[in-house]
């Protein structure tokens, strides 16, 4: 039982040291780059959904804090991403409407048990897509360069560490399913990031 509490403790606060620096990797490649090539907004935007929902419903049934802890953290890191991507794509005055947009959903989430218990069903399918239209947009671009592929694997391993914490603490199989579902396409993002940030290479090599 002891060895159980010691790697529940490991597996919680590595997740939550990695969480506060997760999205620093891609935030600095964008900041460098300038540019937005290869990065989706709509895959940040449906993140950013997933994640809200998700923290929301963890809080509203009272869970343990150091199983979603990290979840604010990432939001916050995500609002700098957002305001990085519209102001490179010269759009900053969006990003009123998508607060007033984000802060309205979340009111509402919690206005009734069956809304926050509907939204959590269909959390998995709002974070699924949001990794789809990640790879659509990496397919699209045949670009990884402005794709951050520390970002990606750091968010394989704390996906990977919430499967533990989840099955050894609450045993919630709906938050189970999301964290494996999560696991496996963020691998696949990273797969497909690190084969087109060596194919740019081998080219720049032929030129």
């Amino acid at each position: 039982m002891q060895q159980v509490d010691t790697l529940l403790h490991i597996a919680n606060f590595s997740t939550l040291f990695v969480c506060m620096v997760l999205k620093f990797p891609q935030i600095f490649v964008l900041m460098r780059a300038k540019s937005t090539t290869g990065v989706s907004l709509n895959s940040l935007l449906l993140e950013l959904i997933g994640f809200i929902v998700f923290v929301t419903y963890q809080m509203y049934y009272d869970y343990p804090p150091p199983t979603y802890l990290e979840y604010p953290i990432l939001i916050a890191q995500d609002v700098i991403l957002l305001l990085l991507i519209l102001h490179y794509n010269g759009s900053l005055r969006q990003s009123l409407i998508y607060a007033v947009v984000f802060v309205g959903g979340w009111r509402l989430l919690t206005l009734e048990k069956w809304i926050i218990d509907l939204a959590m069903s269909l959390c998995t399918f709002i974070s699924a897509a949001s990794k789809f239209a990640q790879l659509q947009c990496l397919w699209r671009s045949k670009d990884g360069r402005q794709v951050s592929a520390l970002s990606w694997a750091l968010a394989t391993y704390t996906c990977m560490a919430r499967i533990y914490t989840t099955t050894v603490t609450t045993g919630d199989v709906q938050v189970l399913v999301r964290f494996i579902a999560m696991t496996l396409l963020n691998l696949w993002v990273l797969l497909t990031v690190l084969h087109y940030q060596r194919r740019g290479s081998s080219s720049k090599k032929k030129d």
